[in-house]
């Protein structure tokens, strides 16, 4: 007689359509579908997992993810009509894979829903097994995940940062911003962030230990301010914005001056981008510009983990959250990101185990 199976709820979050302009919650839904806990028979494949969600990473990214696009572009957009994917934290509930045994913690790409069922090596290659359970769970959407790979691929490989450089960091209270500060400062440079409210701007003083920041949303002369911050010039500049404050950074930057490239924030929404006015500095100071994506960087996650995971035991690196509880809550959670609404990672709990 067969064994019977269990099948449950299944909560997912749905892109209703593509989206152009700003995105609204309507763009979305929250969806009851049904899934049975056990990997299916026919998958024979040697590669399948079933994992239960327990915290989805919203990120800035998935707003590209959103739109169809005309030309080709490093991440695919999301399919109407399907479950919007993201990083997050599971929990392995079967698996097939010889990486992975059933009770296995693991963090990467999965689905926004309470139940991922992957089918195919590509997808679980886009895991990784959690070993360090001796921190939060939740520091895997963030300072342990995706996020804090960025963070360090972005200012030590393409910063490449000497004692006592000045650096400035856009969107500085965000998920990479935060770290990027921090990991300024250990270096024994100068830093500076810029954010979009007081309370943040407090945050980056008193909590990241920065050196000075500023509300670039009460700043009338955002040249000025960075003149005012930076007498002497930037070195590098932890590009998280793009647009005006792109083109003021540009001005000030300093002889053989770095840009990493990591986001450009302020353009996500736009139907048609702000042009940058002020690049031939980068021919006269000599300064180099260089995009980045982390998945390039992610052969050097453990070397990341011994250089933190200490920081984070001995209170050198701190590291703030902001926490949506519930999968029906994660459409305005991903929302917020574009109107500043978060303070420090935003990252949406659906189980806690």
């Amino acid at each position: 007689m067969a064994s019977l199976v269990q099948e449950v709820r299944n909560k997912q979050v749905v892109l209703k359509n593509y989206v152009v302009g700003f995105p609204k919650e309507s763009d979305m839904e929250i969806r009851d579908s049904k899934i049975t806990l056990k990997l299916p028979e026919d998958s024979n494949d040697s590669t399948s997992i079933l994992l239960k969600n327990l915290y989805l990473s919203c990120d800035p990214y998935m707003r590209s993810r959103m739109s169809k696009h005309d030309r080709p572009t490093y991440v695919e957009s999301f399919t109407p009509g399907t479950p919007i994917t993201g990083y997050g934290v599971s929990k392995v509930l079967e698996s097939r894979h010889p990486k992975y045994q059933k009770g296995d913690l693991v963090w990467g790409f999965t689905g926004w829903e309470e139940y991922t069922l992957i089918t195919s090596s590509q997808q679980a290659q886009m895991f990784f097994k959690i070993e360090h359970k001796d921190v939060p769970l939740s520091y895997y959407t963030g300072i342990l995940g995706m996020p804090g790979m960025t963070a360090y691929a972005g200012f030590y490989e393409v910063g490449v940062p000497k004692e006592g450089e000045r650096v400035f960091v856009s969107a500085a209270s965000g998920a990479v911003g935060q770290l990027v500060g921090q990991f300024a400062k250990l270096a024994g440079c100068y830093v500076v962030g810029s954010a979009g409210s007081k309370d943040k701007v407090d945050l980056l003083k008193n909590k990241f230990e920065f050196d000075e920041a500023f509300n670039y949303k009460e700043e009338e002369d955002l040249d000025a301010a960075l003149k005012r911050c930076f007498p002497e010039g930037i070195d590098i500049y932890f590009e998280n914005v793009g647009g005006k404050m792109l083109d003021a950074v540009l001005v000030n930057m300093r002889l053989h001056g770095r840009i990493p490239v990591c986001g450009l924030i302020s353009q996500y929404n736009l139907v048609e981008p702000e042009g940058v006015h002020n690049l031939y500095c980068l021919i006269s100071k000599r300064i180099r510009m260089e995009g980045f994506l982390v998945a390039d960087y992610y052969h050097l996650y453990q070397k990341y983990l011994e250089m933190i995971l200490p920081h984070i035991k001995e209170g050198k690196v701190s590291y703030v959250e902001d926490v949506a509880e519930g999968l029906e809550s994660a459409p305005s959670a991903l929302l917020g990101l574009f109107s500043g609404k978060n303070v420090g990672k935003q990252l949406v709990v659906i189980a806690r185990e």
